[in-house]
């Protein structure tokens, strides 16, 4: 991987590019997944590269919906294996929820890597790499699922997801928690808790948030739950789109 330094002003941006790079050539990322990191790089740009306050209240709420769940299920590609493969993996252990490996450009060589990487990472049971079971409505490797993971789980986190399979997930009557830095994404008006983050900052941030309401009462967590409304949330992050830009009009 490139040699960047911590001096320079992009420096978090450029580092998760190479990452993601190096997951190509490590066979963890498929290429595809290069332009899905760029298209979320710019919309990182337009929120200016930081967690929202929108972001944050998404946070806390999909936290609360985590620990209510009766069996959350984590769901990990390629570039969220290299991009916060270690972060996911602390967030299982943190729930204590399964992690399971879903590939929409699947080859059980990609499948295997990413299990074995998040394995070197401390994960426990990894899922994904003998599936079971499939989703209804989907024509495509992403429709294969586990039992005892993604096909029984009353909740799901499916970061930097395909709007198909949240739409899906969400059809079977599941809680769908979406990682997407794009507001307009149908992953992102589909899931019942959208964090419009980068996956850098949110992963570490939703960890945090599990760790602090973990005491919280049933009573507590569903009133935050109860308080939450993602197409607001959504509306929320556009208008911080429109704010980074109106002030940078101010600039110039």
């Amino acid at each position: 991987m490139t040699e960047i330094p911590r001096s320079h002003p992009r420096y978090a941006s450029l580092v998760a590019r190479e990452r993601v790079a190096k997951g190509v050539k490590d066979g963890i990322t498929s290429t595809q997944g290069l332009i899905a990191q760029g298209r979320g790089e710019a919309f990182d740009y337009l929120l200016g590269e930081k967690t929202t306050t929108p972001a944050a209240e998404a946070t806390r709420a999909a936290a609360a919906v985590l620990l209510l769940a009766r069996q959350p299920t984590l769901s990990v590609n390629g570039n969220v294996a290299a991009l916060a493969a270690e972060e996911i993996v602390e967030l299982s252990k943190a729930l204590g929820a399964p992690l399971e490996v879903n590939l929409f450009h699947r080859s059980e060589e990609r499948v295997k890597k990413i299990a074995d990487l998040l394995r070197s990472m401390g994960a426990k049971g990894v899922l994904g790499e003998k599936p079971d079971a499939s989703v209804p409505g989907l024509d495509h490797a992403r429709a294969l699922a586990t039992r005892g993971g993604i096909c029984d789980a009353d909740v799901a986190l499916i970061p930097l997801e395909d709007g198909d399979r949240c739409e899906a997930l969400v059809a079977m009557g599941k809680k769908v928690i979406a990682i997407d830095l794009n507001p307009l994404s149908r992953t992102s008006k589909k899931a019942t808790v959208t964090l419009v983050d980068n996956i850098v900052r949110a992963v570490p941030n939703l960890t945090s948030e599990i760790k602090r309401l973990s005491s919280a009462s049933k009573d507590d967590l569903k009133a935050i739950v109860d308080a939450y409304d993602n197409r607001r949330t959504l509306e929320r992050s556009l208008e911080e789109i429109k704010a980074h830009l109106d002030a940078f009009s101010r600039q110039a």
